[in-house]
């Protein structure tokens, strides 16, 4: 399965006041795995931003001023979101950003083919799914790092990849933990961890042949029957008694032997 976990910074929150994209962050995972592709761009979005907004993420009108517009930049990001599984943490605030960016365009270019983004991906919203995980507490993003022991200490301002590597990290823990699996022992590369929180899994070469059984010495023998004798006592019966000799029931006499 391929998923985009992607965030947005926005000049401020309605899009029915005007309000327009300035930054898209976001990270490409293929089965459970980060492959190191990511999406990242500012874009000038021809108008002023709100200091409020300003304040969260730190992006200022210069910083944006000489950035492309939507227009430049709406075909290749739509080329990296188009088909996969949108992770975003409270997507109707970044779905609803993105739609009505294709909006505006499709009204200049009605030819161009770009979204609505329900109609070609699907959308999972981490915020929805930790608010089932854990009913009645803090889900922010912050929360979700410090419940999922994430380390978003860098994190000072909101910024669109940090956010999404972030949203990564916490998806990947709410959902098991395991992002990455190889194994294939030869490629030394892909057995090593890429991500913080990455793991791999790495095929053992082992010998071919037969593994020994160790049997336990006379002491060990000795005290494991004096415990099922404890059991007896107590219980009046001792379901280890019942198992078959090669089981290791009554018949705990095995001999040392190789075995397949």
């Amino acid at each position: 399965m391929r998923q985009i976990v992607l965030d947005t910074e926005t000049t401020g929150i309605e899009t029915r006041d005007g309000h327009r994209l300035i930054e898209i962050g976001a990270v490409e995972v293929i089965n459970r795995r980060f492959t190191g592709n990511t999406y990242h761009q500012y874009i000038n979005p021809e108008r002023e931003i709100d200091a409020e907004a300003i304040e969260v993420h730190g992006i200022t009108n210069e910083r944006v001023a000489n950035e492309p517009v939507f227009a430049e930049v709406a075909q290749e990001f739509w080329d990296f979101i188009r088909g996969a599984e949108l992770v975003i943490h409270n997507a109707p605030f970044d779905v609803g950003f993105i739609d009505h960016e294709f909006n505006l365009l499709k009204a200049v270019q009605p030819e161009l083919d770009l979204g609505p983004v329900r109609e070609h991906c699907r959308v999972l919203d981490t915020l929805v799914m930790a608010r089932q995980m854990h009913p009645g507490q803090r889900n922010s993003l912050d929360a979700l790092c410090k419940r999922y022991d994430i380390d978003n200490g860098h994190r000072v301002l909101h910024g669109a990849l940090l956010d999404a590597e972030i949203l990564a990290d916490v998806y990947m823990a709410m959902t098991g933990g395991q992002t990455a699996l190889t194994l294939d022992a030869g490629d030394d590369e892909q057995q090593k961890a890429t991500t913080p929180g990455e793991f791999s899994v790495r095929r053992l070469s082992l010998p071919t042949g037969r593994l020994k059984v160790v049997r336990p010495d006379d002491g060990e023998l000795a005290a494991h029957q004096a415990k099922l004798e404890g059991v007896r006592k107590q219980a009046g019966e001792c379901l280890w008694d019942s198992l078959p000799e090669h089981f290791g029931g009554l018949g705990v006499s095995a001999a040392n032997q190789d075995v397949e």
